[in-house]
This record gives structure tokens, C-alpha cells and sequence, in this order.
């Protein structure tokens, strides 16, 4: 039919609808993102404008977003009123070996499950997946019992032995070894090798992407840690930077926000250096871990 009501309607005019589609569709989508994107960085420019104030000057109305006279002073007082390098080092040792430990036990577990064929593969991942779904508050009493148990309450190894192997690393690891060519791993079988030396020298080499999404993940995951430091820690030089930090706010609250905000900010350093630092690799990562 080429008339409606009268009119004809030609091919061109019949056409050119949908060429203004993706302009919608796509100018929507430019807008949603900005609006997402202030939404997320508010929070973090109205902490670091505030670092550089005074306290008397920290919540004014409308906020203001850039200081006229900033005060660097309060980054140095936060390192007066709290010894922030012990923090500092144990926040470093504690995640450092919490992503040193997932990354081994995460990339052979999710190879063992994507490439080792054995009895029960599917239902020993999904407990293991079944587990992602368990607050850590549940689990938390039994944890502790085992901690005291050991003898290891009030150390790092308290926060580190219960995190050594993770869920999430298991999966994203044996979705990306899920895409990799099995035939690699069946030749080098054929000429001899074990199955650790075709996951060694073969597949991890190709698994750098998502093992530095991993690291990036868990290394953001555990430096901002503040439940588990806070039941199993109580000598202030155990304490990690989040639960160190809290001790700036003094009693009762008392304690200066500027000063507070400026400790958050110093301790945001690591995780966006660590971040730009493997921006590539983490994007790979993500992408190809979400094809299946």
C-alpha cells in the first residue's frame, strides 16, 4: 500500500525514519551516562574539596566544590594524629598476599574446571557458585571460632588464611579457559605433558587479561575491607587503613571531617594507581569473561 489518507508516501520518505533512530537511541544513551557519571564522581570531588577546608566551612550551603583557600595542612595532620604507615604496611601486606593467593588458587581451579573432565565438575561448581550467595555476616561466628581455634585472633594471617580462595576468582577464571581451544592443551597432552604443565606453561601465559582483572577486583575489594578487621583485629598496630582511619573521628565523633576525608583520600591513592596501572588488561579482562 503506497497511500494513507490521500497521500502518497514515498520510498525516501519511507526511509528516512529510522536514520533518526540512532541518533536518539544513542544521544538517550549519552545522557544517561553523563548523568550516572556526575552521580558517581560527586561524591568523591565533594571528599577531596572538603579535604582542603576547614571544619567550620565543611558542610556550607550550596556545597563548594572548590576550595578558595585550601588547607594542606589536614593531609599532614592526619599523619600526626594516627601512625597511618604502620596502617599503610599492613593494609599492603594483607592484600598483597590475598591477591598473590587468589590468583593461584582461582586460576587453578577455574582451569580444572573448564578443561579437566572429571566426575562431578558441574555440581562441585555450582556449590562452589551457590557459595557467592552466603552474606559474609553468616558465616562470620564459625569463621572466628576456627581463628580462635588456631590461635591466630588479633593477626594478619586471621584476615588472609579465610580469603585465600575465592568463588568469584573460580568463576571469571574457568569462563575465560571455557573459550580457550582445547586442541593446545590435547597436543601438548600428546607429546607428554601433565596436565600442570600444559596449565603452566601453555594456558596461564594466555591468561594475563583476566588474571589482572582479578587482581584489580580483589586487591579494590580487600584494601577497603572493614567488617572482618573490625571483629578479628583489636591491637591498634594490626589495624589495617579502614579501620585505622576510623580512630580519626576521636570520641564521640568529636574529631575533625576534614581531617577524615583527607586520610580517606590518601588511602584511595594505592587503589587508583593500581587501577590506571592495569586499565588495559582489566577491560580485556571483563569483556572476554562475559561471552559465556
Amino acid at each position: 500500500m503506497t497511500a494513507i489518507l490521500g497521500k502518497q508516501i514515498s520510498p525516501t520518505a519511507r526511509t528516512s525514519r529510522p536514520r533518526h533512530r540512532p541518533k536518539v537511541g544513542r544521544l538517550l544513551s549519552i545522557t544517561v551516562l553523563t548523568v550516572t557519571a556526575l552521580l558517581v564522581v560527586a561524591p568523591l570531588v565533594w571528599a577531596v574539596a572538603t579535604s582542603l577546608r576547614t571544619p567550620a566551612t565543611s558542610f556550607d550551603q550550596p556545597p563548594q566544590w572548590i576550595p578558595t583557600h585550601p588547607i594542606w595542612s589536614n593531609f599532614k595532620a592526619v599523619f600526626d594524629q594516627v601512625p597511618l604507615t604502620s596502617f599503610f604496611l599492613n593494609s599492603v601486606v594483607v592484600t598483597g598476599l590475598i591477591v598473590v593467593g587468589q590468583l593461584i588458587t582461582s586460576t587453578m581451579s577455574g582451569y580444572a574446571f573448564a578443561m579437566v573432565r572429571f566426575r562431578g565438575n558441574k555440581a562441585l561448581f555450582g556449590i562452589i557458585l551457590a557459595t557467592m550467595m552466603v552474606p559474609i555476616q553468616t558465616t562470620i561466628i564459625p569463621v572466628f571460632l576456627i581463628i580462635k581455634y588456631l590461635g591466630l585472633t588479633d593477626s594478619r594471617m586471621a584476615l588472609i588464611l579465610p580469603v585465600i580462595g575465592g568463588a568469584f576468582g573460580t568463576f571469571l577464571m574457568r569462563q575465560y579457559f571455557l573459550q580457550m581451544p582445547r586442541e593446545l592443551g590435547e597436543a601438548a597432552r600428546v607429546d607428554g605433558a601433565s596436565h600442570f604443565q600444559v596449565f603452566a606453561r601453555i594456558y596461564v601465559p594466555m591468561a594475563r587479561a583476566p588474571m589482572a582483572t582479578l587482581a584489580v577486583l580483589t586487591f579494590s575489594a580487600y584494601w577497603n575491607e572493614f567488617f572482618r578487621p573490625l571483629i578479628f583485629l583489636q591491637s591498634t598496630d594490626n589495624f589495617t587503613m579502614p579501620l585505622g582511619l576510623v580512630t580519626l573521628q576521636g570520641t564521640l565523633g568529636t574529631g575533625s571531617i576534614s581531617i577524615v576525608l583527607a586520610g580517606v583520600i590518601i588511602a584511595l591513592i594505592p587503589s587508583l594507581l593500581i587501577f590506571l596501572a592495569a586499565q588495559r588488561y582489566f577491560v580485556e579482562g571483563i569483556v572476554a569473561g562475559s561471552f559465556r
